[in-house]
C-alpha cells in the first residue's frame, strides 16, 4: 500500500458508484411481485439501496414500482432521489395515520430508526425503534420484509470466537441496543401473528467514503488525533456489498422471522487498521488505551455461503477511504461510536 491511493470514481459520482446496478438482483425481485418500498430512505443507506433496487427493477419493466419513504429531514431530501428518477413519498412513520395511508407493497425494506443523540432520550428510542416497527409490521403483514437491525443486539464476544453467529442468544448492553432488540421483536411478532415473511438483518459496520469505522479511524489518523483501541476489534463491509446482501435477504425471509448477520469476513484489529492508514495518509499514528478482551463482532458465514463473500476486500476499502480524505472529501459528520462499550450513543 505504498503508492498514492486513488478513488474508483469522480467524487461527484460517489452515490452512483455506491448504488451501481448488480445484475443478479433482478432475479431476486422477479420472485417478489408488486411495489417495493424503502421505509426510512432519507438516512445514510437509503439512496444507495434505492439505486440498487431501481437497477434491478428496470430490466423487469417495473421501475415505477419503487417508492422511497421518509420525512427527508436528516441526511437526504427528496431532491436527491428525484435526481435519480426515484419516486418519493414524505411521511412520518411514527404517525399511525401516515403508515396506514402507505400503498400496499410486495417487498418492504425497513431502514428507519434512531441511534445518535439518544443517550438522554429513552422515549425517542422507544417510539422510533419499537413503536414504529410495530406499526409497520401490522400494516405490511402480507408483505415480504427485510428489517435492518444491528450486531449490537449480541453480547460482546472475544475476537478468538470469530464473532457472534445467528445462534448466539441476544444480550444487548445499553438502551440503544435493547431498543434494537425491541425492533426485532416487533417484526418477529408480526411474523408469528400473521405469517409475514421477515428477515432481521443484523448489520455490523457498513462503510463508505463518508461514514463508517474505516472513515472514523482514517479521519483521526489524518488529523493526527489519537485512535482509541479500547474496543480493539471490529468487522467491516463495503456499503454496496452490504446492500446487495440486503436485497438478497428477501430470499431467506420467512415466518418465524429469520436473523441474518451481514458483515465482511474476519475480525480486524483497530490498531492494525490505524497503522495501515498511517502509511496511506503519510501520518504518524497515535494510539490510546489498551484492548479490552471482547468487542461487538459478527460472524456472517451463513450469508457468505448463501450469497457469496463480499467482493470488496479490506485493502481496497482502505485505499478508497484514504483517497477520499486526501482529496478533501467530506463526511456525514456522524461518527459511529464503535469504541463505546456502554451502549450509550
Amino acid at each position: 500500500m505504498s503508492h498514492a491511493p486513488e478513488l474508483p470514481c469522480a467524487p461527484e459520482d460517489a452515490d452512483a458508484f455506491l448504488g451501481a446496478p448488480a445484475p443478479e438482483l433482478a432475479g431476486v425481485l422477479a420472485g417478489v411481485p408488486g411495489r417495493v418500498l424503502v421505509l426510512g430512505a432519507g438516512g445514510k443507506m437509503g439512496l444507495h439501496l434505492g439505486l440498487l433496487l431501481q437497477g434491478a427493477l428496470r430490466p423487469l419493466g417495473r421501475g415505477a414500482e419503487l417508492l422511497a419513504v421518509s420525512r427527508f429531514t436528516t441526511l437526504r431530501d427528496g431532491a436527491d432521489f428525484a435526481r435519480h428518477g426515484i419516486a418519493t413519498h414524505a411521511a412520518d412513520l411514527s404517525d399511525p395515520a401516515a403508515v396506514a395511508a402507505l400503498p400496499d407493497a410486495g417487498a418492504v425494506f425497513f431502514l428507519a430508526g434512531v441511534k445518535f443523540g439518544t443517550a438522554a432520550a429513552p422515549e425517542l428510542l422507544h417510539r422510533m425503534n419499537v413503536e414504529v416497527p410495530r406499526l409497520v409490521a401490522a400494516r405490511f403483514a402480507g408483505s415480504r420484509i427485510v428489517a435492518f437491525s444491528t450486531g449490537c443486539v449480541y453480547p460482546f464476544v472475544t475476537p478468538e470466537s470469530g464473532g457472534a453467529t445467528e445462534a448466539t442468544p441476544p444480550a444487548p448492553p445499553g438502551d440503544y441496543a435493547r431498543s434494537c432488540l425491541g425492533r426485532e421483536e416487533a417484526f418477529a411478532e408480526g411474523a408469528r401473528r400473521h405469517g409475514t415473511s421477515v428477515t432481521l438483518l443484523r448489520l455490523n459496520y457498513a462503510v463508505e467514503f463518508r461514514y463508517g469505522v474505516l472513515a472514523d479511524i482514517a479521519g483521526r489518523v489524518l488529523r493526527e488525533e489519537p485512535v482509541d483501541v479500547t474496543t480493539g476489534y471490529v468487522n467491516v463491509i463495503w456499503q454496496r456489498d452490504a446492500l446487495v446482501h440486503t436485497v438478497r435477504a428477501l430470499e431467506v425471509a420467512a415466518a418465524p422471522a429469520v436473523p441474518l448477520n451481514v458483515t465482511g469476513p474476519g475480525v480486524l484489529r483497530v490498531r492494525d487498521l490505524a497503522r495501515d492508514f498511517g502509511r496511506l495518509l503519510g501520518r504518524e499514528v497515535r494510539l490510546r488505551g489498551a484492548e479490552a478482551p471482547t468487542a461487538w463482532l459478527n460472524d456472517a458465514s451463513a450469508a457468505h455461503r448463501r450469497f457469496g463473500p463480499p467482493p470488496t476486500d479490506l485493502p481496497t476499502m482502505q485505499r478508497w477511504v484514504a483517497a477520499w480524505l486526501l482529496q478533501g472529501g467530506g463526511s456525514w459528520g456522524k461518527p459511529t461510536g464503535f469504541e463505546r462499550r456502554d451502549g450509550r450513543f
